[in-house]
């Protein structure tokens, strides 16, 4: 991942203004780091199948991690989840404003499509990839996640609502980052098969973090713990012991779809999740 961040420095959005701080405010979350877990996925599907095609493939990485940024800036504005604290960074609206903080979302959302379509692939595997985004992170994935969440706090939902509105939220982004990486590779079936798999495995990245919210100190995770008491998390409806549990049951799922992927796939993803898939138990 040291190329993609390098990738991603010397990609950073350029604007001609004489605004005091808002080219500075583009780059502060993309700058501040974080896990890019969901372009390592895209990354190691690649890099399983064609590492001659990772140059290229930086473009589309970035593109979703320009999306997934934009979304945690929008999720910690004080009309949502109202966090001070993102990537071990005070968040946007607090060094500036709220509105820098609104409008800076919006230039990453819409930046994101802008370099989607300047990647250098052929114009059928653009479409294709722009269309994977849009439907995911969208209306149809996580915006429709996160009005569900805002809605119904403080409001108890059935443990099938609150996978539903997750699979929204977090893990679709998760699996069209995957499925992504095996458009750019050209393995139609196999785009299908890592869908699947990355809803799965973003389920447990989203049990995982309700159960880190109720476990770590905020300096641990970079971000305000504690702070899931009113939401409908796992932890709220199931316990922090039966939440445990679930994250067990996938990771052990999860761990056997992964042996169906061809070996080159294994290594790639074994290596990126084992640092994530039991780290519920850190």
């Amino acid at each position: 991942m040291e190329q993609f961040e390098q990738f991603l420095r010397t990609h950073l959005p350029k604007v001609e203004s004489f605004h005091p701080h808002y080219e500075t405010a583009l780059h502060t979350m993309l700058l501040a780091g974080g896990k890019r877990f969901r372009p390592a996925l895209l990354l190691s599907v690649v890099r399983a199948y064609n590492t001659l095609l990772l140059p290229n493939a930086y473009h589309v990485a970035y593109a979703i991690e320009l999306l997934h940024t934009y979304s945690l800036i929008h999720d910690d504005l004080p009309v949502m989840d109202n966090a001070d604290l993102r990537r071990g960074v005070p968040t946007l609206h607090v060094q500036y404003s709220d509105v820098t903080a609104v409008l800076v979302g919006d230039a990453l959302n819409t930046y994101a499509f802008e370099v989607l379509a300047e990647a250098p692939f052929s114009d059928r595997t653009r479409v294709k990839l722009i269309r994977e985004l849009a439907h995911n992170g969208g209306l149809h994935g996580m915006v429709l996640g996160q009005i569900i969440d805002c809605h119904f706090e403080n409001q108890p939902l059935s443990l099938n609502e609150i996978k539903l509105l997750h699979i929204n939220k977090t893990a679709k982004l998760i699996a069209a980052s995957l499925k992504m990486g095996a458009v750019i590779v050209g393995e139609e079936i196999l785009a299908s098969q890592l869908y699947e798999f990355g809803v799965k495995l973003g389920l447990l990245f989203q049990v995982q973090d309700d159960i880190l919210d109720a476990t770590q100190s905020a300096q641990e995770a970079g971000k305000p713990t504690n702070n899931d008491g009113d939401k409908n998390s796992f932890v709220t409806l199931l316990g922090l012991s039966e939440a445990l549990n679930k994250a067990d049951k996938l990771a052990v799922d999860l761990l056997e779809q992964m042996q169906a992927f061809e070996v080159p796939l294994q290594q790639e993803l074994n290596w990126l999740l084992r640092d994530y898939i039991n780290r519920h138990k850190d």
